[in-house]
């Protein structure tokens, strides 16, 4: 399960970062600094995730989930959206997984990790708000 959550933490990081590069028009000013710190903290979630995983014995894998990244701004964003919640499912198992084996480091990591992607979710669905 930690090298599915690395594959989507690569997937974000390259879908972000090429949304906030192709995004154009007024938004684009108003977002692209949050639009890149995003993608800096999934950069920062994917590296924790592979040092936990090494440290349990494992290689982290290199291959991101599929990049969506979207035609236009509101594709983007429900792409962006959908990823979100997808990513905070997944961590709420691994949580899960890591309480019922005793894993208590790798239940906090997450639990720091899955609050971050909460805040992301919560920009993602603000800016399609408009």
């Amino acid at each position: 399960m930690l090298n599915r959550a690395i594959a989507g933490e690569l997937q974000a990081i390259i879908q972000y970062m090429w949304q906030h590069i192709q995004w154009k028009g007024v938004e684009h000013y108003a977002v692209i600094e949050g639009l890149k710190k995003v993608s800096i903290d999934e950069m920062k979630h994917a590296e924790k995730i592979a040092e936990r995983l090494w440290y349990l014995g494992a290689k982290p894998t290199i291959q991101p989930d599929p990049i969506h990244v979207g035609e236009s701004l509101e594709e983007m964003l429900k792409n962006d959206v959908k990823a979100e919640v997808d990513t905070i499912a997944m961590y709420k198992e691994i949580m899960k997984l890591a309480e019922s084996e005793g894993d208590v480091a790798t239940k906090e990591i997450f639990e720091e990790i899955e609050e971050d992607e909460e805040e992301h979710h919560d920009f993602f669905t603000s800016l399609l708000e408009k």
